[in-house]
């Protein structure tokens, strides 16, 4: 089971919580000192990615169905949502970006309108499909932008695509460093263990999982969670409930969610942003929530100084900052691409 993190935050939270905003409790620490920007502006006001039951564009991907959203003219935005959510996520953000470039917004797969394939789930498996949607979808040189997970992926994603990624941007990103401390212990299983502890152990994690998906899918409790990391919870809408609740209502979404809990999140640390940063050859940028109670700006100095092509943008937000002060994401994502001089590619990949 989950070991409690430096967040303060063990794994019944994190069932809780997972579904609803982020993959970080597991793969990070926080910190909650740092310096913030200037108070928020209103934006109740701002334009809204219109929300459809139905869904907006589908990709055919390994046989299953990717929702995206696209929006707009001009040089390629690829915006990755975070753990539980979707690409309604980003639904102040699309229309003021698409005012000056091409914005897609995709839903990973097991998330938001995309299928609820019941594979085994690893962080490759979105780092593939979204090479795939550079590659097959947008077809043109691109900046991948990412929330939590959505920023893990991005970052792998990029790491792989270094003609076509020129520029990414992390918001509160999932992830964590490497540590030399680190053993890795190998021990084959025996005969006890194969054939009674772990068939037991997998009998006992289905229900308490269980138990805790019905509970974790339950508006009143969706509206608790993103009231606890939004430091503005004003903008904890019906909209934003139903776009978590909408999903999870899907028939296979209880058994992704089992094997997003026992699988994929128990087997990140091989995963490490030190070998990722490594790979990584284009600009990058952090937009930090300091406020954050999960991924605190202790995160987003470490990135800093370990990847020198770097730029930070403090924000007085929490784990999704894009949501709670879009207007302020918006503007520094805009003026950081400017100083990257985009042009559109004349031809495609």
């Amino acid at each position: 089971m989950f070991e409690e993190s430096k967040c303060g935050i063990n794994r019944r939270e994190f069932a809780y919580k997972g579904l609803v905003v982020a993959g970080a409790s597991v793969i990070s620490s926080s910190d909650s000192s740092s310096s913030s920007s200037s108070a928020t502006l209103p934006f109740r006001e701002m334009e809204r990615l219109p929300y459809k039951s139905e869904g907006y564009n589908f990709w055919k991907w390994r046989n299953h169905n990717i929702h995206y959203v696209e929006q707009g003219e001009g040089f390629p935005i690829v915006l990755i949502h975070g753990f539980g959510a979707s690409a309604f996520h980003w639904r102040y953000n699309i229309p003021e970006l698409a005012k000056k470039y091409k914005v897609y917004a995709v839903d990973l797969l097991g998330f938001g309108w995309s299928d609820k394939a019941l594979i085994e789930y690893d962080a490759m498996v979105w780092r593939d499909q979204v090479v795939d949607f550079v590659k097959e979808v947008v077809k043109e040189p691109t900046i991948l932008v990412g929330n939590s997970l959505g920023g893990f992926t991005a970052l792998i994603s990029a790491a792989d695509l270094p003609e076509q990624v020129i520029g990414v941007a992390l918001l509160n990103s999932a992830g964590q460093f490497g540590s030399a401390s680190r053993e890795t212990v190998n021990s084959e299983e025996n005969i006890l263990q194969k054939f009674l502890l772990n068939p037991l152990k997998e009998v006992f994690q289905r229900v308490v999982l269980g138990f805790l998906f019905w509970q974790a899918k339950q508006p009143a409790r969706i509206k608790s969670v993103l009231k606890s990391v939004y430091v503005d919870s004003s903008n904890v809408d019906d909209y934003l409930v139903e776009s978590i609740t909408r999903p999870a209502e899907d028939p296979n979404a209880g058994e992704v969610y089992y094997r997003l809990m026992t699988r994929f999140m128990s087997n990140q640390s091989k995963y490490t942003l030190d070998s990722v940063l490594t790979r990584l050859s284009c600009p990058l940028l952090l937009l930090w929530g300091d406020l954050d109670p999960w991924v605190g700006p202790k995160k987003a100095n470490q990135i800093k100084a370990f990847y020198p092509n770097t730029s930070l943008v403090n924000l007085q937000a929490g784990h999704c900052p894009h949501d709670e002060v879009p207007e302020l994401v918006n503007g520094a994502l805009v003026n950081w691409l400017s100083t990257l001089q985009l042009q559109p590619a004349i031809q495609t990949l």
